[in-house]
């Protein structure tokens, strides 16, 4: 008789470094997978992707047995390694933080193309491309020069928009300077009281 699947349990853990500790102990613990089990083979199977940061969907049965799929590391942690910065742009494409070749972005697409929605490797770079876009990453001979004049436009955007903002803050003071004015009905009610 199979064995029935209860639950799946997606988590991202650095490679061969799966401790009984959060997040692996508070999401697999109350499932009752064997912690200890689960970290040494994950360890194992992860040990020559070190410094990576792997997905690993885990597949949790009813006699509290399990198993694991590896997925490719995620494609903004793989471009940040290649590009060698530590965050992408806060300000996505309108800032670009680093540039990256068309062999680098070919190799992260080989990398991730099984885990994406692309049947061939020039699918997949359109992807990652566009990805690499969103986290402020040029790719060389490909998007570089558009990318450092949407940065050009962004700027100027970003001066004007700082210029507006100066002019209505100097109309709202001029409009907020205090002025004495008397209250009517103020001082009958003082004079009611006593």
């Amino acid at each position: 008789m199979a064995k029935e699947a209860v639950k799946k349990i997606k988590l991202e853990i650095p490679a061969g470094k799966a401790t009984p500790a959060p997040p692996v102990g508070t999401v697999l613990g109350p499932a009752g997978v064997n912690l200890q089990e689960f970290c040494t083979k994950f360890n194992d199977a992860t040990r020559d992707k070190m410094g990576d940061i792997i997905p690993v969907v885990i597949t949790i049965y009813d006699d509290r047995t399990f198993d694991f799929v590896l997925k490719s590391a995620p494609a903004g942690f793989l471009i940040k390694k290649v590009a060698k910065i530590q965050k992408g742009s806060p300000k996505g494409a309108n800032e670009v933080v680093a540039t990256i070749t068309m062999d680098d972005l070919r190799q992260i697409a080989e990398t991730k193309l099984t885990d994406l929605n692309a049947y061939d490797v020039e699918s997949a770079m359109k992807i990652i491309e566009g990805t690499a876009r969103n986290m402020g990453v040029a790719v060389k001979g490909l998007n570089d020069a558009e990318l450092a004049e949407q940065q050009k436009e962004a700027e100027a955007e970003e001066k004007e928009e700082a210029k507006r903002e100066a002019e209505l803050a100097k109309m709202e003071a001029e409009v907020n300077e205090t002025h004495e004015v008397e209250v009517i009905g103020e001082k009958e009610s003082d004079e009611e009281a006593e």
